[in-house]
């Protein structure tokens, strides 16, 4: 392999602009957040881009390609049922910009990896399948006939099944998902990493020991009927705009809100509704009544300090606390849970979560007479090695309260990407149940592998170990989204073939196996017609809700293809005539896909007539009714007793968390405008407490270097700038992807195996050079 210097760069150039600093939002969305998304939106599209938001995310339209956040049930926003950045993602699907083979001819690989994320990411649609060749430097056209050619080549080349890996993106579609799945297996692996390894696998593996089911119990409606939301590790003002709405009408209806999050978030403080009177005259609704500032993974320290300063409460006020129907009903080894939280000292809890115990009060008082209560957390508790245990203590919160399976109480992970959820429930899992391969070979007729496969952590080492010579990738940005990128790019150059099915070029298709192949594929509100007629996909979001997704946009090429198109053409490449799949069948009319979903999973009776209704449907949910199925304790919840975390650090460490700026989705950067936050024209920044600053000799705008050492291995992430801001001490907060050269591929959660991009020991150092 050539020495590291020339190869394509794995990582955003090193170069600053010129940051602007201005002082932090206290509230989000407003007037702004429509200015800033209709000017995406003219730059981008212009009139056709605004034609499609009238679209986006209405009972008969398209489904939003960015968050999972649900859809009201009842009426919709006629004019703007979108967010700021959902706007922002339609504008660059619906661009006329096109990236065609000549785009390649004149940009070499090398030289389009010099550019920063956001500028990769601006320069349009994928217009046609290109090709790189062995000792390649640029992209060149390819014959979509060639393209699966090529993918069955290298297959069928293959000693094992098991040396090819197939990760799937939040944004393919539940038909799509199907298929593939379905394509993989009877190819003969079950190495399917996808997002949800990197985000929620933590929630999905803790919920479903917990309660039996790896989802949230909770629909949006319950938000409106509800006494308490505590909003945990989540940023809803950035990642999640539309959840505002819902806090704010939940705050109308006498709900108190309790925050609880590292940084001060302006979508956690206060909302500015631009769809309200009271919103365009510039005057903000008040979300959180109590805002508990924890440090970084203080979270678990956090909830027992909540839950004894409850069991003090209850001792005092015997059955008037605690729900004791609930438990006696419902639940195993309370008394067990009890004796052990009565170890802990709750001073030494706030202490470990760094908050002041009259805060941690605070909020045990708001709960203590209150059994609606809804509990959210997102990546900020998931993206720990202790990930799963602190889920399963925020279950044993809910259960202390009898706050599940009843109105306006329950469990409510928010996710990410708009099907990740979708992707799961469509057998996209390394870990398939039994009795998942058993329906499979009832109805298809092939023996399905039973041998798990590769999560993403597990891919990137079997690249590296060269066990894995083949990896498609069904959207996404892989490499930008997985931590330790120097590793992760090594690995992924020892591939022989590299396949990306994509919208939009990204970073990952510049760091690439010996041959590599991009894909176009057809965006969720492009237009989608086959033999005459148009097809619609499917989607499910982050509560249980399938809706269909119709595009109506004339895709800019007729070279692209959809995704399920893709995966039928792929399969009767790969597998022929030892296929016993009706591929032609399912690439005919995307409803024969549907009715067979039906016959498979669970809850799809009639999907094709119920999907077809307004607004879609909802997928049974037993712990949302009260019923628990867990496999140890069936019909009982288990109470879960945990361990603190241990954080140690050295004089001169600080713990380090990635966060995304407001002009972000994921590895998608839309802009240079953190507004919020007050981060201007920059992204190569680190916010530190004021103390710690001036502590360390620093001051606002130095330059440094970060470092961190994992199991004797230090990594550098080079020339970021000093940003004194609002955090505990010993705390700090950098962008993601930028660091994630910083997050050591053996730092994973227990249980999920989920990179844990949330928390990393470093130390600052100025920058030299």
């Amino acid at each position: 392999m050539s020495d590291r210097t020339e190869l394509p760069s794995a990582e955003n150039p090193e170069g600053l602009l010129d940051l602007k600093v201005t002082e932090p939002k206290k509230w989000a969305a407003g007037m702004p957040a429509v200015g800033a998304a209709m000017a995406d939106i003219f730059e981008e599209s212009g009139t056709r881009g605004f034609k499609a938001l009238f679209r986006m995310n209405q009972k008969t339209g398209f489904d939003c390609s960015s968050c999972a956040w649900p859809d009201p049930d009842d009426d919709r926003s006629p004019v703007a049922e979108y967010c700021e950045n959902g706007a922002k993602a339609l504008a660059e699907e619906a661009t006329l910009k096109k990236v065609t083979s000549e785009f390649f001819a004149k940009n070499s690989v090398a030289d389009l990896a010099k550019q920063t994320d956001m500028e990769i990411g601006k320069h349009g649609r994928l217009a046609e399948p290109v090709y790189l060749p062995k000792g390649g430097t640029h992209y060149q056209p390819i014959s979509w006939d060639g393209a699966f050619k090529k993918i069955a080549e290298h297959l069928n080349g293959l000693s094992s099944p098991n040396e090819a890996a197939f990760y799937t993106s939040g944004r393919t579609s539940n038909e799509a998902s199907f298929l593939y799945q379905l394509f993989v297996r009877e190819y003969g692996t079950n190495n399917m990493p996808d997002c949800s390894n990197m985000c929620h696998e933590s929630t999905s593996v803790a919920l479903a020991e917990a309660i039996g089911i790896g989802k949230g119990t909770v629909t949006l409606n319950d938000f409106y009927d509800t006494d308490v939301i505590i909003i945990m590790g989540q940023n809803p003002g950035t990642n999640h705009p539309r959840m505002m709405t819902a806090l704010e009408k939940a705050k109308q209806n006498g709900t108190q809100i309790i925050a609880i999050n590292p940084l001060k978030e302006a979508g956690l403080i206060a909302f500015k509704n631009p769809q309200s009177a009271k919103g365009v005259m510039g005057l903000s609704t008040a979300l959180a009544d109590l805002y508990l500032q924890v440090k970084i993974n203080g979270d678990m320290a956090l909830l027992k300090a909540i839950e004894l300063l409850l069991l003090e409460a209850e001792k005092e006020t015997p059955e008037k606390v605690f729900d004791h129907e609930f438990i006696n009903n419902n639940t195993v080894f309370y008394d067990q849970f009890v004796d052990e939280l009565q170890k802990h000292n709750v001073q030494d809890l706030a202490n470990a979560a760094g908050i002041p115990l009259s805060q941690i009060q605070q909020a045990a008082e708001i709960l203590k007479h209150k059994n609606r209560i809804i509990i959210c957390w997102a990546m900020g508790i998931t993206q720990h090695t202790n990930g799963v245990a602190t889920i399963k203590e925020i279950v044993n919160l809910v259960l202390l309260k009898g706050s599940i399976g009843k109105p306006g109480a329950g469990l409510c992970p928010i996710r990410g990407h708009s099907n990740v959820q979708g992707n799961r429930t469509m057998l996209i899992y390394d870990k398939p149940y039994e009795k998942q391969l058993d329906k499979l070979k009832e109805v298809f007729g092939f023996e399905p592998p039973r041998e798990h496969g590769y999560d993403v952590v597990d891919s990137i080492r079997a690249m590296q170990e060269e066990k894995l010579k083949v990896f498609f990738a069904m959207g996404g940005n892989f490499l930008s989204a997985t931590p330790d990128t120097v590793y992760t790019a090594e690995a992924m150059r020892k591939l022989k073939l590299s396949v990306h099915v994509s919208t939009k070029l990204n970073r990952s298709h510049l760091i690439h196996g010996e041959e590599a192949l991009i894909l176009p594929t057809l965006a969720r509100s492009d237009k989608d017609m086959i033999n005459g007629v148009q097809q619609f996909v499917s989607c499910e979001n982050s509560m249980g809700v399938i809706q269909q997704s119709k595009g109506m946009l004339p895709p800019v090429s007729d070279q692209m293809m959809s995704e399920p198109l893709i995966v039928c053409k792929m399969a009767k490449a790969v597998l022929g005539d030892r296929s016993v799949v009706d591929w032609d069948m399912y690439s005919s009319n995307y409803d024969h896909i549907r009715d067979i979903i039906e016959d498979v999973i669970p809850g799809f009776d009639d999907y094709n007539v119920r999907v077809r209704k307004p607004g879609g449907f909802y997928l049974p949910n037993a712990p949302r009714t009260g019923v628990f199925e867990t496999d140890e304790t069936p019909g009982k919840v288990q109470f879960t007793i945990t361990q603190l975390p241990k954080h140690q650090l050295a004089e001169d460490e600080y713990m380090m968390t990635s966060i995304r700026s407001h002009d972000q989705f994921n590895t998608t950067i839309y802009g240079l405008e953190d507004r919020y936050r007050g981060i201007h024209n920059e992204r190569r920044v680190i916010f530190m407490n004021p103390v710690d600053v001036e502590k360390a000799g620093f001051k606002a705008g130095d330059k440094v270097d970060l470092y961190s050492n994992f199991e004797g291995q230090e990594r550098k992430a080079h020339l970021y700038l000093v940003v004194p801001y609002n955090i505990p001490e010993r705390c700090t907060a950098t962008y993601y992807p930028e660091t994630n050269v910083l997050f050591p591929i053996g730092s994973v959660a227990e249980k999920s195996n989920t990179p844990t991009t949330k928390l990393i020991n470093i130390k600052i150092k100025r920058h030299q050079g």
